[in-house]
C-alpha cells in the first residue's frame, strides 16, 4: 500500500492516473469542532493501482491532485459525493468534472433510497467491510494498519461497484438519468451559499415582517461569525436560540442571558456582544425596509387526497421500475404537483416526467385511475367520455 506524502510522489502517482479512464476518490476528514471540514486523508484508486495521499504531510502540495480533479478527460467516482466535493472546492475553488456519484446511481438501478457504501459493496460483491475504524481520529499521526486498510478499501471496492452499476445503466438505457443528476451536484451553487441566503436553512417560524428580518439578519451573522471563526454554526448561536431572541428580542445583556436558548457564558465569550449589537440593528429598521414574509405554503382544499393517491401511483412505478421513489419525486414535489399541474419541480421535467410526471397529472386529472387485483395496485386507463351531441346537431 502505497503512502503519498510528497509532492514529488504525488505529481507522479497523478500524471500516472491521468491516463486512466476513471478514478475513484474518497476522503476523511474532520468537522466537529470547525465550519469548514479539515482534510486528513485522501484514498484514490485508478483500474490498477490504489494509494493513499496525506494531506498532512509536512510541506505537500496538493496542486497536482487537483489538477487531477480538474482533468475531464478522466471520469472522478464518488460514493455520496457531497462532502468530497464540498472540500476539494474549499480547498481548490473548483468542482471535479466529470464525476459518478454510485450513491445516486444506485437509486436509479433499484437498489433503495441512499444506500451505504457498505450495503452496495456487499450487495454487488458479496464483501464486508469492517467499519470498526469509521470513526476514529484520522488527524492523528502515525495512522495505524487497521485505518489505512480500511481507508483504502473505501476505493478499492469501488472500483468494481461503479463498473457494475455503469453496466447496469448501460443496459437499462439510463445513464442519461444520472448525468442529469451529477449536473447538480457539479454546480457552484451547490456549495456557495451566500451568507445573505444563511435564513433558507431555519425553520420559518416568524409571523411579523420585523421577526422576519431579525431572523435574516442574526442567520447571517451567525453564517459570517462561524466562517470567519472557522467554528460550527451551532458553537456561534444554536438554531434554538435564534427563534427564541426573533420572539423576544433582548435589549441588553441581562435580557439575552436570561433566554433558555443560550449556552452558559455566552456573556463572556466572543459572540455576546457582538449579537446584541445585530439585534439592535433588525429592530431600529424602518417600516418600510423591512422584509416581506414569505406567503405560507398551505396546500389548496381538496388537494391533499390527491397528494395521498400520488403517493400510492410513485410507489407502484417505482417497484414496477426498479427505481428508488426518493430519487423520482419527494413528498414536497408530490403536494405541489397536487396544487398545480405545472408546478415548477423535477418530477415534472426530463426522464422523471417520462416515468413519472406524466402519469401523475392523468391520475390527478382523471385520465387514469388506481385499482387492486388482490396482489397489487394497477395502474388502470380510463377511457374518455364521448362528447354528448347538441340539440341541434341531433335533429
Amino acid at each position: 500500500m502505497q503512502i503519498v506524502t510528497t509532492t514529488a510522489e504525488l505529481a507522479k502517482i497523478c500524471k500516472a492516473f491521468a491516463a486512466s479512464p476513471y478514478v475513484t476518490v474518497d476522503t476523511e476528514f474532520l468537522r466537529e469542532v470547525t465550519f469548514w471540514p479539515e482534510l486528513c486523508l485522501i484514498q484514490m484508486a485508478a483500474p490498477d493501482d490504489a494509494v493513499i495521499i496525506d494531506p498532512l504531510a509536512n510541506g505537500i502540495d496538493l496542486a497536482p491532485f487537483f489538477e487531477l480533479m480538474a482533468d475531464t478527460s478522466v471520469v472522478k467516482v464518488f460514493h455520496a459525493a457531497r462532502q468530497d466535493i464540498e472540500i476539494i472546492y474549499n480547498l481548490a475553488g473548483l468542482i471535479p468534472h466529470p464525476v459518478f456519484d454510485t450513491q445516486v446511481a444506485a437509486m436509479v438501478c433499484g437498489y433503495g433510497d441512499s444506500i451505504s457504501y457498505d450495503q452496495l459493496v456487499f450487495r454487488i460483491t458479496s464483501e464486508r467491510i469492517d467499519k470498526s475504524s469509521r470513526f476514529t481520529d484520522w488527524k492523528r499521526r502515525p495512522l495505524s494498519q487497521k485505518q489505512l486498510q480500511y481507508a483504502i478499501s473505501d476505493v478499492t471496492h469501488l472500483r468494481q461497484v461503479y463498473q457494475s452499476i455503469k453496466a447496469n445503466l448501460e443496459e437499462q438505457s439510463r445513464a442519461h438519468w444520472v448525468s442529469e443528476e451529477m449536473d447538480i451536484l457539479t454546480s457552484p451553487e451547490t456549495y456557495d451559499m451566500p451568507p445573505e441566503n444563511a435564513w433558507q436553512r431555519l425553520k420559518l417560524r416568524v409571523r411579523k415582517p420585523r421577526e422576519f428580518a431579525l431572523l435574516k439578519i442574526l442567520a447571517e451573522w451567525r453564517e459570517k461569525m462561524a466562517r470567519n471563526h472557522n467554528v460550527p454554526r451551532g458553537r456561534v448561536i444554536k438554531d434554538e436560540a435564534i427563534y427564541e431572541i426573533c420572539g423576544h428580542p433582548p435589549s441588553d445583556m441581562n435580557e439575552l442571558m436570561g433566554l433558555r436558548g443560550l449556552s452558559r457564558g455566552f456573556d463572556r465569550n466572543r459572540f455576546g456582544e457582538a449579537l446584541l449589537a445585530v439585534v439592535r440593528e433588525a429592530q431600529q429598521l424602518p417600516k418600510d425596509q423591512l422584509p416581506k414574509l414569505p406567503p405560507p405554503r398551505h396546500a389548496p382544499e381538496g388537494t391533499g387526497a390527491a397528494a395521498e393517491m400520488l403517493k400510492v401511483l410513485l410507489k407502484v412505478i417505482a417497484e414496477k421500475h426498479g427505481v428508488a421513489a426518493k430519487v423520482i419525486a419527494t413528498v414536497d414535489e408530490l403536494e405541489r404537483i397536487a396544487a398545480d399541474d405545472h408546478a415548477d419541480v423535477p418530477a415534472l421535467k426530463g426522464w422523471r416526467r417520462e416515468l413519472f410526471g406524466e402519469n401523475a397529472l392523468n391520475l390527478k386529472n382523471g385520465r387514469i385511475a388506481l385499482g387492486f387485483d388482490g396482489k397489487s395496485v394497477l395502474v388502470i386507463p380510463i377511457e374518455p367520455k364521448p362528447a354528448r351531441k347538441s340539440s341541434q346537431a341531433a335533429e
